[in-house]
């Protein structure tokens, strides 16, 4: 039996959507925008890969969502629109760390490098959770301030994510691979959320909030 599953990204600024079947990626469409599109796109994109793939709403059996760390704006706007969804058609509600995705795009593009995704938290600060080559954990995912030596324990590295610019010429002369154009992606989701559906690991569409870190670590958690 097939499992369509759509998948949201909108934890920064990138605008991102996929469809998957058992665990394969069907399609994506995402747009990587200097302005926060999310509440006048996203729907719009997930209407469009519904169309341009004939899949009808009624098709989908669950669907995926970045549940954070990242934007207060972009969370917000891709939950309630997955909740939407979810409540509608009667499906379930998946959430996918936006870390974990992160880092499973990339495992593929370095599957052999230790991975610092970083999420863009205003000033020198940034939302940051480093993975071994296994994606195990190497570094519990913190809101961190950033100077000239930040991390230097876990080099060489590669660092990405929308975090990742303003450390380019700070970090320049370390053992650090920069890939800016490796951004949040939906498609980061598919497996995660594969395995979640499998072993009928759901959020509970009423009350799941989005995971905003700052706040949680302040002892106001959501």
């Amino acid at each position: 039996m097939s499992s369509v599953i759509l998948h949201i990204e909108s934890a920064t600024k990138v605008c991102s959507v996929a469809i998957s079947s058992n665990g394969i990626l069907i399609d994506c469409k995402e747009d990587a925008s200097d302005q926060f599109m999310h509440g006048e796109s996203l729907t719009l994109f997930i209407e469009e890969l519904m169309h341009i793939n004939n899949l009808k709403m009624n098709d989908l059996a669950a669907v995926s969502v970045s549940s954070g760390p990242g934007s207060y704006t972009g969370l917000r706007i891709g939950i309630s629109t997955a909740k939407g969804l979810c409540y509608a058609l009667n499906i379930p509600l998946i959430s996918i760390q936006t870390m974990d995705a992160m880092a499973k795009l990339g495992k593929e593009k370095y599957p052999n490098s230790t991975l610092t995704p970083m999420i863009d938290a205003r000033r020198m600060e940034v939302y940051c959770q480093i993975f071994k080559t296994d994606l195990s954990t190497l570094k519990e995912l913190s809101a961190d301030i950033i100077d000239e030596n930040s991390y230097s324990n876990y080099e060489p590295f590669v660092c990405f994510g929308d975090g990742a610019p303003k450390m380019h010429q700070l970090w320049q002369n370390r053992n650090i691979i920069f890939d800016l154009e490796l951004l949040p992606s939906a498609k980061g989701q598919i497996h995660l959320a594969n395995e979640k559906f499998i072993k009928q690991e759901f959020e509970d569409i009423a009350y799941f909030t989005p995971f905003y870190l700052k706040e949680f670590m302040a002892g106001g958690a959501h």
